[in-house]
């Protein structure tokens, strides 16, 4: 079996496709490096001071501001009630959630890459690990080997799970090391608050407790893991099933793009909840933001993913395993 796996892992490094994505990662945070910088600038110019305080408060004045427009949406409102609640509980006990630094951004650059950003890198990977040699015929050529069906696409799947352990790690140092060169590289012992529950228009505080920066980063970096993992593993499905790479990635594009749509549109679509693609966001639950859906919760979203993990490769093996391939 470590042979197998080691011969996918070689036919993955020698489509470039890891160094592809590295090049890519380094440049959108160089570009959202450059963009977090600038932002910091003009909020330092407008507010005329670089205490963390005062930039909270006129956060806090800000989000006050917007909950009078009678024109706003009630999910939408919902949202900044809560993100209004968290920053008075931020300035109350003397917390900074912005300090800058590296992990700062880390931490930040995580939380919005969960959903779109580092599942469509690990599709990159997934979509032509079978379809590609189904549709250029060398599949034949792993089939007539004395080596069992289930072995050689279970050594796929591994070298699919270390692809996405690697790209995680690429995300991880790329945005610490290019993000330090500006912020600096401090920044992981920095105390943060997890543990808020949103329940309705409330946001409960009973549980919440302080945990060290480098331990929340760790935690979103779970999280994040686990999401690539799902959306990796449909993929596979979808490159067993089919033998068109364009047509896997075009439908694994198409679920992921209608995700980010659908979860700011299903709060009244409870039966939505069940979809893999609204549950991506896994990040929000420990920061306390408002689930897509009411009632939803990290276990139930997790819950969900595996589900559909856990169903997505059943079916790619059962297909896999039963196909005549000619």
């Amino acid at each position: 079996m470590s042979k197998l796996v080691y011969n996918e892992m070689l036919k993955i490094v020698r489509k470039k496709r890891l160094w592809v994505i590295a090049a890519i990662i380094a440049v959108l945070v160089a570009l959202f490096t450059y963009a977090q910088y600038r932002e910091t600038e003009e909020l330092r110019k407008r507010l005329g001071t670089t205490d963390w305080r005062t930039q909270l408060q006129q956060q806090i004045v800000d989000l006050q501001n917007r909950l009078q427009s009678p024109s706003m949406s009630e999910e939408w409102r919902k949202y900044l009630q809560i993100r209004l609640k968290q920053q008075q509980y931020y300035l109350e006990h003397n917390i900074n959630p912005s300090a800058p630094g590296a992990p700062t951004f880390m931490r930040t650059f995580i939380e919005n890459a969960i959903d779109l950003f580092l599942p469509l890198l690990v599709m990159v990977v997934a979509a032509d690990l079978v379809s590609s040699e189904a549709s250029a015929g060398t599949i034949k050529l792993l089939l007539v080997r004395p080596v069992k069906r289930w072995k050689i696409l279970l050594s796929k799947y591994i070298a699919l799970l270390l692809s996405v352990s690697l790209i995680m790690l690429m995300a991880a140092v790329l945005s610490y090391a290019i993000s330090g060169l500006v912020f600096g590289y401090g920044g992981f012992r920095l105390p943060l608050l997890t543990g808020f529950v949103q329940q309705g228009e409330d946001l409960n505080t009973a549980n919440v407790h302080m945990i060290p920066q480098w331990k929340y980063i760790l935690i979103e970096l779970g999280l994040a893991a686990f999401v690539s993992v799902v959306v990796g593993t449909l993929t596979f499905m979808f490159s067993v099933l089919l033998r068109s790479t364009a047509a896997v990635m075009g439908i694994m594009l198409a679920a992921l793009i209608s995700g980010a749509i659908l979860s700011n549109m299903v709060s009244s679509w409870h039966s939505a909840k069940y979809l893999f693609m609204v549950n991506l966001r896994l990040t929000d639950y420990i920061k306390g933001a408002a689930p897509p859906i009411e009632g939803m919760t990290l276990g139930f979203s997790m819950a969900v993913l595996a589900v559909w993990g856990l169903a997505g490769l059943l079916v790619a093996f059962f297909v896999f395993m039963r196909r005549d391939v000619y």
